[in-house]
């Protein structure tokens, strides 16, 4: 019997064969396990090797993907610093140019005097990615939606052109989640995950996911997860698992949420643009249609200048001034100076992420509420913003 994936997220974990019947699986916290005999293994002999609990989280989010096995680390960073160290020396790898600031200061920082190396380019423009791509490119990775001007890439065409010319396709599907878009049914080869994001949805724990389409690559990603030893703990793979039981009705709040708080922004005259892939004037709306659920709970918005957006972040009551995303409380950004510090200004500038523009983790608050906020720090920042100019002038 098949079941739908709202069923299937709900029922994570869920061991029918657990010997005790525990309807929430088993935290494992033991380091060593006793094996039965010499030359025989229940599965499990050492933590860093592999975890019962760990496992369960792995085989559940493989499975929600439709990969033939996941690795869990430690961290997002930890996740796709132990994913790129399968690649060499010489090697090239093509990305989005508008992306998490910590990718970007991975590849630049320490993968590059390592000798692989990178081009960040616009992936919603297959175009730009065929020019990107060298003799030596082995791989490309994309974010879709972006952070955070929230672009669509095409992904089956993208995973077409990496078919084409032999290279791995490595999504970033953090934003969306497989409740929402599933990368490796659209043709590519790898997902990655921030954990940490929608996936835990609470802000209590750190973790990434490497979910692999092919059971060989699958396979040496395993070896590199168990010898550099960026596992994650069982106590938050525990966390990990209860969080995605409710990914189905967190997401769906999420989005319901980021829409109606969208609209409204769009129409507020101290805003001057919204990034959001659920609107229809977004550029990337219809394709987000095509190959995702829905649009997630992202927004970014750029207000008119850079002391409304320091005002608005001074003011905010019910949205916390944090950094990160993807949990049951609303967060506002600054991209420019948290998120993407790694990156160059004059880059920033020449992307739109600039010291007017804001970024919306949308909860699941009451929507009205969350406006209601956002309109109380827009007047009050345009209020002090106007104060502030009347003194300059003051002789």
């Amino acid at each position: 019997m098949g079941f739908s994936l709202e069923t299937r997220i709900a029922q994570s974990g869920l061991d029918r064969s657990e010997p005790r019947g525990a309807i929430s699986f088993p935290i494992y916290l033991s380091v060593t396990f006793r094996r039965p005999a010499i030359g025989q293994s229940s599965g499990f002999d050492y933590a860093r090797t592999s975890n019962p609990t760990r496992l369960t989280l792995e085989d559940a989010v493989a499975s929600l993907e439709g990969g033939a096995g996941a690795c869990a680390f430690s961290s997002g960073m930890a996740a796709i610093t132990s994913l790129f160290m399968l690649f060499r020396q010489g090697d090239h790898v093509v990305i989005t140019e508008d992306l998490y600031g910590g990718t970007y200061g991975l590849f630049q920082q320490i993968l590059k005097p390592l000798g692989i190396r990178s081009t960040f380019v616009d992936t919603s423009d297959v175009q730009q990615v065929k020019d990107a791509i060298r003799d030596e490119t082995v791989a490309l990775l994309v974010e879709s939606p972006t952070n955070p001007l929230l672009k669509i890439a095409d992904l089956r065409a993208l995973a077409g052109l990496a078919k084409e010319r032999g290279l791995l396709l490595v999504v970033d599907n953090t934003m969306m989640t497989p409740y929402l878009q599933r990368p490796l049914e659209l043709g590519a080869d790898v997902v990655v995950h921030s954990a940490t994001k929608y996936l835990g949805g609470h802000n209590d724990l750190l973790a990434g996911i490497v979910v692999c389409k092919d059971p060989q690559l699958f396979e040496r990603l395993k070896l590199l997860h168990k010898v550099v030893g960026a596992t994650l703990s069982p106590h938050d793979a525990w966390l990990l698992l209860r969080g995605i039981k409710t990914l189905a009705v967190r997401m769906e709040r999420h989005q319901e949420n980021a829409f109606k708080i969208a609209r409204w922004l769009k129409d507020h005259p101290l805003v001057t643009r919204v990034y959001y892939p659920g609107l229809p004037e977004h550029p990337g709306f219809e394709l987000q249609c095509s190959q995702a659920g829905g649009a997630g709970g992202m927004i970014a918005f750029s207000v008119t200048s850079p002391e409304i957006a320091h005002k608005v972040l001074e003011n905010v009551r019910l949205f916390s001034f944090a950094e990160s995303l993807g949990g049951v409380e609303s967060l506002i950004t600054y991209p420019k100076l948290q998120t993407h510090a790694h990156i160059p200004a004059e880059t920033l500038d020449r992307l739109g992420i600039d010291d007017t523009l804001l970024r919306l983790s949308v909860g699941i608050e009451h929507a009205d509420d969350l406006i209601r906020d956002l309109q109380q720090a827009l007047e009050k920042a345009q209020e002090q913003a106007g104060a502030s100019i009347r003194a300059q002038r003051v002789p």
